[in-house]
């Protein structure tokens, strides 16, 4: 496998934070997006971020922007597709995806999905710590955007639904806090602490 191609999902409404783009929320010296990048860049071969309306707003961060190609906000797969159709622009086999409002996620993300969809011989893997899975972190093969499309399409929108149909390892990280998102302003207000 070739280094993945990294994929950041920024598509959601984010209601409970009032709309908007909570990626751009102040966090420490930063936003919430550039310690997400900052963590995910150095582990992936290219970066992209996936994010619907007007593309300019994200203008600094100098990456590509990729929109859903589903209309109706169809949820993180959505962003996955868009990601993957982006990846096989630059001839990549496999992305990986992180949310956009999940700071603190391992900065060995990418190493380990691979090693875990190698043990469970399969061509995906998503991250999990003991209270579950967290399906915007995971390892995609671009292969299968047909299939994802045809599924999004047909009304799937629960990411295991389609991940367990084809066979899916699974990173288990030990910390909860690891994958810790900003929903709310309560929530942002915990993530500065966490700093």
């Amino acid at each position: 496998m070739n280094q993945p191609y990294g994929v950041i999902l920024a598509g959601g409404q984010a209601t409970r934070m009032g709309g908007g783009d909570k990626g751009l929320l102040p966090l420490g010296a930063g936003t919430i997006l550039s310690r997400v990048i900052d963590r995910l860049e150095p582990q992936v071969a290219g970066l992209a971020l996936n994010a619907n309306g007007d593309p300019a707003r994200f203008a600094k961060l100098k990456l590509p922007v990729v929109a859903d190609s589903i209309d109706g906000f169809a949820g993180p797969l959505s962003g996955v597709l868009a990601g993957m159709d982006w990846a096989a622009g630059q001839g990549a086999s496999h992305i990986v995806t992180a949310a956009a409002d999940t700071p603190f996620f391992p900065c060995d993300l990418v190493p380990r999905l691979i090693m875990a969809a190698q043990e469970a011989g399969a061509d995906m893997a998503l991250a999990a710590t003991p209270g579950g899975r967290h399906p915007t972190f995971g390892l995609w093969p671009v292969g299968l955007r047909d299939d994802l499309r045809a599924a999004l399409q047909g009304g799937l929108r629960k990411v295991v639904l389609w991940t367990d149909k084809h066979g899916c390892g699974m990173a288990v990280f030990p910390d909860d806090d690891a994958f810790f998102n900003v929903n709310t302003p309560d929530d942002l207000a915990t993530a500065e602490a966490m700093l």
